[in-house]
């Protein structure tokens, strides 16, 4: 096996979402030949007419600029993909199912199909997040499912994605990448393909497991920081203390990085990347109870909301039932249109179970998904003239909110992008964090 990529390679993309379309394309733009697998046929001839499915900065132009020069395309045939390709990399989501167990099949079908058609001289790369030993115990066992052998027939190699919605493009581009191979060619061979689309430094790790563990390792440190800032958040509004001062005086001292606070924690990694740990660490005999801690501190961060709303509803001499509640924002972060495992979706659903009147607002995201939540799509002005208005996602456009515009007076602020101290003034009741 050649141990460098060059320039007539050909590389297959299974799985062709939030991440994996955005490497397809930087790859494609790189001058590689890219051909993008996945079984949605609207995604595939969405990408065929030269557009992108997913709404991110640059991509959309990305994508037909490299489909028009022929450096990209797309099929949902994975069997003309495996058979394509000397490259294979999966990169297919991986959630977690209703027990909180991890649902590999998707890797588990990409991996049947590219045994379909794997060579010798070939290389798989895993990108997918999974925990620790999924390429050891799952995906090698398939792909040698083509009679070739790892390591001395084909390469394998893991390295997991990292990057931010609205930056993905960039981040792919900078971001240094944690890289973990069956041996040194596969690492080699691995390496010159990033090489291709990122400056970042490129970083080997021993094995495939430590690899795995990396990803995991990064998001649920992330994950156990929020929750700590949730914590430290609703003792501080018990008490009347302006939370995000006493956050940011506390991050001075050179060893302190709490995160930020908010109304629990949304996407497709933070929110599922812990459960993967405790899964594994379940298998091994270990009690992980911080982690689950966490998880339950930020997943129950929607129902802590609902009982501001409802004291401050109490306070005014209403209900939540029947009350009106005006949602700003169903988005997981700001400016994003990305939903997926948003805690507006819970706390919509508890609103509802509470017998409140739920209307939603998002300028980015579908108005369909707004709909799936249970809410009632509605523009800014109806928001506003809730009973109660509740900003979950820190979008630019609600930082332009004055007090004046709430017309009932009771405002719960989730995210940091207002001050509360003008709306207080004006005689709104504020309610949650806001920007010291």
């Amino acid at each position: 096996m050649a141990c460098k990529i060059g320039n007539d390679t050909k590389v297959t993309i299974y799985g062709l979402g939030h991440m994996g379309l955005p490497t397809a394309a930087l790859l494609a733009r790189s001058g590689l030949k890219i051909l993008g697998a996945d079984i949605n046929s609207q995604i595939v001839e969405k990408i065929n007419r030269g557009q992108s499915p997913i709404l991110e900065p640059g991509l959309d132009e990305m994508v037909h600029e490299t489909v028009k020069s022929s450096h990209l395309s797309a099929t949902t045939d994975m069997g003309e993909a495996s058979r394509h390709s000397e490259v294979h990399m999966v990169i297919v989501p991986t959630p977690v199912d209703e027990n909180k167990v991890s649902d590999l099949k998707a890797v588990e079908m990409a991996c049947r199909s590219i045994a379909q058609g794997l060579k010798k001289g070939d290389l798989v790369i895993l990108e997918s997040t999974v925990p620790p030993g999924t390429c050891q115990n799952l995906a090698i066992p398939l792909l040698e499912e083509s009679g070739l052998k790892v390591g001395v027939d084909f390469g394998l190699a893991y390295t997991p994605e990292r990057a931010l919605p609205n930056k993905t493009l960039d981040e792919i581009a900078h971001n240094p990448r944690i890289v973990g191979a069956i041996d040194h060619c596969s690492f080699e061979k691995a390496s010159s393909l990033y090489q291709r689309i990122t400056s970042g430094q490129i970083i080997r790790v021993k094995d495939l497991k430590t690899a795995e563990m990396v990803k995991l390792m990064e998001n649920t440190y992330r994950d156990t920081n929020i929750a700590l800032a949730n914590e430290f958040a609703l003792i501080c509004e018990s008490m009347g203390i302006d939370a995000l001062e006493a956050i940011k005086a506390a991050n001075h001292h050179p060893r302190v990085n709490i995160h930020i606070p908010g109304p629990g924690v949304g996407g497709h990694c933070l929110s599922i990347d812990p459960y993967f740990l405790v899964e594994i660490a379940k298998k091994q005999g270990i009690d992980t109870p911080l982690i689950k801690t966490s998880r339950m501190v930020n997943e129950n961060m929607p129902l802590e909301v609902i009982r501001m709303t409802r004291e401050a509803l109490k306070e005014k001499g209403k209900d939540l039932k029947d009350s009106e509640v005006g949602i700003l924002g169903v988005a997981y972060k700001g400016n994003v249109a990305d939903a997926r495992e948003s805690p507006a979706e819970d706390l919509i659903g508890e609103l509802l179970s509470s017998g409140g009147v739920v209307y939603a607002h998002d300028p980015h995201v579908p108005q369909k998904v707004v709909e799936s939540f249970g809410a009632k799509p509605a523009d800014i002005k109806k928001i506003l003239g809730c009973d109660c208005v509740i900003l979950v996602t820190d979008h630019d456009i609600y930082s332009q909110i004055e007090p004046s515009m709430i017309k009932n007076g009771l405002f719960i602020c989730t995210r940091p992008i207002l001050d509360p101290d003008r709306f207080r003034m004006a005689g709104v009741t504020f309610k949650g964090v806001g920007r010291s």
